[in-house]
């Protein structure tokens, strides 16, 4: 038997307006099943977080490409 899901998660690209963002979260309500939508205000944990995401892959970037480098 499958698993039953209870909700979805939708992640942007980027950070928008939430005017901008209209359309996106009308368009989501407009499919069958969706219960509804709401947005997530940035605030300065979310932005820590992609600060520390982006500080990780450049170490590890960088490591690879020193790894590569010695071969």
């Amino acid at each position: 038997m499958a698993d039953r899901l209870n909700a979805l998660t939708v992640s942007l690209d980027r950070d928008i307006r939430e005017d901008d963002a209209e359309v996106i979260i009308n368009a989501i309500k407009a499919i069958r099943g969706v219960n509804g939508v709401t947005g997530n205000i940035v605030d300065p944990d979310s932005f820590v977080a992609q600060l520390r995401a982006n500080s990780l892959v450049k170490e590890k970037l960088f490591a690879l490409m020193d790894d590569l480098n010695k071969i």
